[in-house]
């Protein structure tokens, strides 16, 4: 069964701007935010809750999960094509965030993630291989200026 060309992208954020990353395991080096397809019959929402704990192990209804009503689309990279029908050659992907009160320790996917860390927003925002992950991790500190006079 192909994967949907539907995605969502998790920040995973405390309110001191630390964000989580994790490395890929099919791509050591190339450190991104959560991601991961919709399934059929899942909300958006559903998909990043699952995706969370599917990745790291949190329970992301534990804590302050956000959709940001953002969403691209890009060119699915060559190299992983062969996971959706042929002819799809775009995703669209929806941005969403997760503030936890402090850093946590994860749990990665071994099969999915050789390991993670905790960095400050800019360090991040540098270091992820994706340009939309830089883009939202950049977006972090005008959306808590946001939320906190709201």
């Amino acid at each position: 069964m192909y994967k949907a060309p539907v995605s969502v992208l998790v920040v995973i954020y405390t309110a001191d701007l630390q964000v989580l990353l994790l490395e890929r395991a099919d791509h050591p080096g190339y450190w991104q935010s959560v991601t991961g397809s919709q399934n059929q019959g899942e909300v958006l929402r559903q998909t990043a809750i699952r995706e969370v704990f599917e990745e790291t192990g949190l329970d992301a209804e534990s804590y302050a999960l956000s959709d940001w009503q953002m969403q691209n689309q890009y060119e699915i990279y060559q190299e992983w094509r062969w996971r959706y029908a042929p002819e799809v050659t775009h995703n669209t992907e929806h941005v969403f965030g997760l503030c936890l009160p402090e850093l946590k320790p994860v749990t990665v996917a071994p099969k999915e993630h050789l390991r993670y860390r905790w960095l400050p927003w800019q360090q991040a925002a540098d270091i992820v291989f994706s340009e939309s992950n830089a883009e939202a991790i950049r977006m972090l500190p005008t959306l808590l200026t946001k939320s906190k006079s709201s």
